[in-house]
């Protein structure tokens, strides 16, 4: 099984848009756009798994910079993160200890412990009210 981060994707992007997608390159096993769980918009990237990890490489070599409805697509390997390091206190946007949010769910990658995914813009915990660092 490989996980597949993908970037940059029109707000009107569906599930169901990723799967045929990538399906065009192998058997997909879920597919996933992360939304805002204030607004149920789209964040602009999503998560899409596929059963075989030579397709899902295939699929990463053909889609990465693939024009898609105007925007072209940031794609790449989501690697499991690291253990260790840990973001600092108080983390949020504009708080004091910057560096990081404790226990924050998505992440441009490094710093932070626990389980997940990250490439550019981090997978953790498979939910989508996990929140991007910017």
């Amino acid at each position: 099984m490989i996980n597949i981060y993908v970037g940059n994707l029109p707000y009107r992007t569906s599930d169901q848009d990723l799967v045929d997608l990538f399906a065009q390159h192998g058997k997909v096993e879920k597919a996933s756009v992360i939304m805002d769980r204030q607004t149920g918009r789209s964040r602009g990237f999503g998560f899409v798994e596929m059963i075989n990890d030579e397709e899902g490489r295939a699929a990463v070599a053909a889609l990465n910079g693939f024009d898609f409805e105007g925007r072209k697509l940031t794609i790449n390997e989501a690697k499991p993160r690291e253990q260790g390091g840990g973001g600092g206190g108080g983390g949020g946007r504009g708080g004091y200890g910057g560096g990081g949010r404790s226990g924050g769910g998505y992440s441009s990658g490094g710093a932070g412990g626990g389980r997940g995914y990250t490439a550019g813009g981090g997978y953790r915990n498979r939910n989508r009210e996990s929140s991007m660092e910017g």
